[in-house]
């Protein structure tokens, strides 16, 4: 995994750990979300990019981007660090 891309999922969990309020069913998607991504990961997909992580974070986007601005910072430099390693 890339520094980058480490560095980033730290981030998001902290923000998720932190003040940021959010309801259990958000929490547990981001949460999910950062397994999922941790799991594919930790399986070297990244030399068989799997297009449904990606959408995963994209959806993750589109769901948070209006009422958690910073959460979804995080989540596009995660996408950015993904695209970067090729996924």
């Amino acid at each position: 995994m890339s520094e980058r891309l480490s560095q980033h999922l730290q981030q998001l969990r902290e923000e998720i750990a932190g003040d940021v309020p959010l309801d259990a069913e958000d929490r547990a998607a981001l949460l999910e979300l950062m397994q999922e991504i941790d799991l594919k990961l930790a399986r070297e997909l990244a030399s068989d990019p799997d297009a449904s992580l990606v959408d995963g974070v994209n959806l993750a986007v589109e769901r948070f981007e209006s009422q958690h601005p910073t959460l979804t910072g995080t989540l596009r430099n995660i996408l950015q660090s993904l695209a970067n390693m090729g996924i």
